[in-house]
Parts: structure tokens; C-alpha cells; sequence
């Protein structure tokens, strides 16, 4: 084995050479904003970013919100808090979002997504055209009144047309019309079972059984009404119905 040069060698190994100035470093993102398909690190680094914001963006910006304050209002007004499990409401919640959000989610694919992966969009093409379909869903499910107080309060000239409002107006007018639509139905949800119970009350204190809980009484009669009417199933299909 010959001795060589440390100029030779970095001259005959290019990762050498780049080790040699640890001043610099240099990282290569495959020229996203040209329109070219995106490398694979690139493809990485935004699956590790969506999977991180993913939580928060399904909870706020889909039908998840809605969806699981009403099915959480109606196991409270069965007098069941802890049955169904938080597990089974969640993940009702969340799979009945998917259903509901499948065609802007088809949407999201087709116009931004699949042209990005296929280099055919640069990264901010792809996502402004992402928006739209989300925007639509979103601003189709918000009330007037909470989306003028965002546009104001923003200080932004105002725009033309709803399809010009940036996102970040859109957002926080949308959670709080859920908020507003879910706690409606859930009153709606909760009347008859407060007039079980108030009937099982007024019957106990008539009978002079005050020290009987009348929760205990009531809840077998609860459970009746709500199986026979098919219950979750009404519920289900009033969100769905809900959204559309």
C-alpha cells in the first residue's frame, strides 16, 4: 500500500472533499419549487411533517369536533359516562369523519397531491391547490357571523369572494361554528332523557320514595327508549345527514 496525498485523495473522493470543510453544509432538497419530481428525502421529511401536524389538523379542521362532542353528549345523557369507552367515541368519531371527509380528502389527492408526487407542481402549487377542496368543505359548514369577526379582526383588506379568505381566517370561524352546531344537537339529543328523568323524580317524591335515587330508576327506562328507537344509529345518520 503507496502513500497519497491528502489533496489527491480528496481530488479521487468527492465525499472526502466535503468532509474536508466542515464549515459548510450543504443539503440538496432536489429542486422542489422547480416543478421536478421530489426525492426521496424530500418525500421523507414531508411524511415525518404531515404525520406530526396530522392530529391537530384532523381534531380542527375536519367533521371530527362535531362529530365527537355529540356522541360524547349523548353517553353523558344516558347517564353512562364511561360507557361506551373513550376509545369506542373516538374511534367512531374518527372513522365517521373519514367517511364524511372521503370526497374533499379525493379532492386534496387529485389536484395537489398526485401532480406533486409526479412532479408536475412545485411544493406551494401544491399547496394552494390542496386548499381549495378544504376551504370549500370548511367555509360550507361555518356561519356568516363567526366569519366576520375573523375577517375583521385579521386587519386584512377584504377579500372579494370566500374563495379568497386565507385559510387562517377560514380555521378558527369554522371550530367555533362546530362548537355552536354540536352543543345544538346535543340539546336537542338531551331533552327526552331529561324528561325521563324528571317523570322517574316526580313519581318517586309521589310514592314518598325521596331516599331511592331516581338515576338508578330511570336509566333501565333510558336504555329502553334508546335501543328501541335505534338510537346510535339515528344519531349517526343526523351527523352524516348533518354535513351535507
Amino acid at each position: 500500500m503507496g502513500w497519497a496525498h491528502p489533496l489527491l485523495a480528496a481530488a479521487t473522493h468527492p465525499v472526502l472533499a466535503q468532509a474536508a470543510n466542515p464549515g459548510q453544509v450543504s443539503i440538496n432538497f432536489g429542486d422542489i419549487g422547480s416543478g421536478n419530481k421530489p426525492t426521496q428525502s424530500v418525500l421523507i421529511i414531508l411524511a415525518l411533517t404531515v404525520l406530526s401536524v396530522a392530529p391537530s389538523l384532523l381534531i380542527m379542521l375536519t367533521s371530527f369536533t362535531r362529530i365527537v362532542i355529540v356522541l360524547s353528549i349523548t353517553r353523558n345523557a344516558l347517564g353512562l359516562p364511561t360507557i361506551p369507552p373513550n376509545q369506542v367515541v373516538v374511534g367512531l368519531a374518527l372513522f365517521l369523519s373519514l367517511f364524511i371527509m372521503a370526497p374533499t380528502f379525493d379532492a386534496m389527492n387529485t389536484q395537489a397531491l398526485q401532480p406533486f408526487l409526479k412532479g408536475r407542481m412545485s411544493s406551494g402549487a401544491a399547496f394552494k391547490a390542496a386548499q381549495v377542496p378544504l376551504k370549500k368543505f370548511m367555509l360550507k359548514q361555518t356561519r356568516k357571523t363567526e366569519l366576520e369577526v375573523f375577517i375583521k379582526a385579521s386587519g386584512k383588506p377584504r377579500p372579494k369572494d370566500e374563495s379568497a379568505i386565507d385559510l387562517a381566517t377560514i380555521a378558527p370561524a369554522f371550530i367555533l361554528s362546530e362548537l355552536r352546531t354540536a352543543f345544538i344537537m346535543g340539546f336537542v339529543i338531551f331533552i327526552p332523557f331529561l324528561i325521563i328523568d324528571l317523570l322517574i323524580s316526580s313519581t318517586l317524591m309521589s310514592m314518598g320514595l325521596m331516599m331511592l335515587p331516581p338515576v338508578l330508576i330511570s336509566l333501565p327506562f333510558k336504555l329502553l327508549l334508546f335501543v328501541m328507537v335505534d338510537g346510535w344509529g339515528l344519531v349517526v345518520r343526523s351527523l352524516v345527514d348533518s354535513f351535507r
